[in-house]
């Protein structure tokens, strides 16, 4: 029933939570990508920060909190070819401009750089000693390098022209509104972690599959709710940079965050390789991305389906099941 009530209270506020979002980004002049990837991609993946500073402190299992935040990153790649089924103006790729690759291209940077951390903490003994790995640190430099990026190239680009007509919406109001909505979907969403931890721990489920799975889809519903009402309010660069932001800020920053928090010794040593296997799909499924936005010329096979959207669904599953597999 926790459950069920954290759920409802995420898909009510999120049609506010766009729509705010988007209004200040148009009022402010800084752009749908940059605005979405700071405001929207921040508010909506604060519950994997908040579950996995959790599972590392109060529960102590740390492949809970890395299982969350790699599995949080394929639900999100998921969400673009769920989007794409549900866009009905072509390809929902063909939508979006560079800025979009750039996001993505910084998405894949940190998340091989998260794998390298794994593969090297598993092989050396780098960084025993530290109170934090160099990994961490280069994460989280690469997160705040990776902002300035998308600032930067959002300044150069012409303003959005909005489809919605949002004369009559004051910035004030709307960063209000942001303000509220994001608090009751933060705050619902890490309600609804907790309640995913103990339903794993009821059900015995194993952490490094849980994470990745169950709690990376409660994480991320709020992801997948804000970017439909995006879609609803026609801005679908707010909706793809949300969740591509999303990615950032799970790598950059929540895994930096959770490496902090660990004192049971190096994060990334107490974690299993399995990780790399999803940061490597979701390598591949980000890729699958930028050449959908890359290829303008296409059009989509079925009315439902596109390349990408199965190649990203399948993607998934193949990433489920492998996980499955070796928990």
């Amino acid at each position: 029933m926790q459950f069920l009530v954290a759920t409802t209270l995420i898909l009510a506020v999120s049609s506010f939570l766009a729509k705010s979002t988007d209004v200040i980004a148009i009022k402010t002049g800084l752009g749908r990508t940059f605005i979405g990837v700071l405001l929207l991609a921040s508010a909506t993946s604060l519950p994997e920060l908040a579950t996995g500073l959790s599972s590392v402190t109060v529960i102590g299992l740390p492949d809970l909190a890395a299982g969350d935040a790699f599995g949080s990153n394929l639900v999100n790649l998921l969400i673009i070819g769920l989007m794409d089924i549900k866009w009905r103006n072509g390809p929902i790729l063909n939508s979006f401009d560079t800025g979009i690759i750039l996001v993505a291209g910084l998405g894949i940077l940190l998340i091989s750089l998260a794998a390298i951390a794994i593969i090297v903490h598993h092989s050396w003994s780098v960084g025993g000693t530290w109170f934090l790995s160099p990994f961490s640190l280069v994460l989280i430099s690469a997160f705040l390098f990776s902002l300035y990026l998308v600032f930067w190239n959002e300044k150069s680009k012409p303003n959005d022209d909005p489809l919605t007509d949002y004369s009559n919406n004051s910035l004030g109001f709307s960063v209000l509104v942001y303000l509220l909505s994001a608090s009751v979907i933060v705050g619902s969403a890490i309600w609804l972690a907790f309640t995913g931890e103990q339903i794993a721990r009821v059900m015995n489920w194993e952490s490094s599959f849980v994470g990745t799975q169950f709690l990376a889809f409660s994480t991320s519903l709020p992801e997948l709710a804000a970017s439909f009402a995006a879609l609803r309010i026609l801005a679908p660069e707010l909706a793809i940079s949300n969740v591509l932001g999303s990615n950032l800020f799970n790598m950059g920053f929540v895994l930096w965050a959770d490496d902090l928090a660990y004192s049971g010794g190096v994060f990334w040593s107490a974690i299993s390789p399995i990780h790399t296997v999803t940061a490597s799909v979701a390598v591949i499924m980000t890729i699958v991305v930028i050449l959908g936005v890359i290829r303008r010329d296409r059009k989509r096979p079925s009315k439902f389906l596109t390349y990408e959207s199965v190649a990203l669904i399948s993607l998934y599953l193949l990433a489920s099941m492998l996980i499955y597999l070796a928990a």
